[in-house]
């Protein structure tokens, strides 16, 4: 089995996304990690559902698959990063961030994609442990029913410095949602150090919705290009390729857009000759 990778659009910000999809296939790409952002397929826009029809149609024009990714950091608002998320003090902010995850569900059926990646949010001061996975469940629950309902993976993502930062808390939620799919970032895991890449993609194999790869430094959450940090490649790609994952494997690198015309076709470039035979 090939492994089959993609690229997320949150590297290539400075450029418009058709642009952006077509580079992605020029370079061998066999999908795209869309960041959903006020320029990319903005899906607060009134007409999101044509601009989201008119992307399936490129995609599938260019050969490429999707997964849909929500970590825009001020597409909600525009003062504070990332917010309003499922664990903001107020009621009506997680209402808010439940109805875009909710959307990006609506375009990911569109799309055909792969899964839906979202994350949990960075508890405000003041707000309580118990009081945060409170919220955290109710709005999972809601996600999950519309996914169903769309018929897509929704794929939590542990991310460094949120609610739920390693692989061990996202198995406690799956323990309580069983529907939950897991979105492996793989640098996380030498960030956390909770748990080696590799055995992370075996350990979850069968409830992986979608993986990221990039490289990364031991304790340190910078996505950095391929050979710039302590990422063991080889071992990762074996593990997925050992595993039969099938679906893709998005590169992240959220800093390199202002060189993503190299940065794209140098990932997939790297990935290829360390993929394994």
């Amino acid at each position: 089995m090939t492994l089959r990778y993609a690229y997320n659009t949150n590297g290539a910000a400075n450029h418009r996304l058709d642009d952006a999809l077509r580079l992605i296939a020029d370079s061998g790409y066999q999908g795209a990690a869309i960041t959903l952002d006020h320029h990319h397929c903005d899906p607060l826009a009134p007409d999101w559902r044509q601009e989201a029809e008119r992307i399936g149609r490129l995609l599938g024009d260019l050969g490429l698959g999707a997964i849909v990714e929500t970590g825009a950091r001020f597409l909600l608002d525009p003062r504070a990063k990332h917010e309003p998320t499922l664990i903001s003090p107020e009621a009506d902010g997680r209402a808010r961030r439940i109805q875009f995850l909710c959307r990006a569900l609506d375009i990911g059926a569109i799309w055909q994609a792969d899964a839906v990646s979202f994350w949990a949010g960075v508890p405000q001061p003041g707000v309580g442990h118990e009081e945060a996975m409170h919220w955290l469940h109710e709005g999972l629950e809601r996600v999950l029913d519309h996914a169903q309902l769309a018929g897509i993976d929704a794929a939590f993502e542990p991310e460094p410095g949120m609610l739920i930062e390693t692989c061990g808390e996202w198995e406690a939620l799956h323990d309580r949602h069983p529907r939950l799919k897991l979105a492996l970032d793989t640098g996380h895991c030498l960030v956390s150090q909770d748990i080696d890449p590799a055995f992370a993609v075996r350990r979850y194999a069968d409830h992986l919705g979608t993986v990221a790869i990039e490289d990364m430094k031991i304790g340190v959450h910078v996505h950095l290009p391929f050979g710039e940090g302590d990422m063991d490649v080889p071992s990762v790609l074996a593990a997925l390729h050992e595993t039969g994952f099938d679906r893709l494997v998005s590169v992240e690198l959220s800093r390199e857009s202002p060189q993503a015309h190299r940065a794209i076709p140098d990932s997939i470039a790297y990935l290829e000759q360390h993929a394994p035979v």
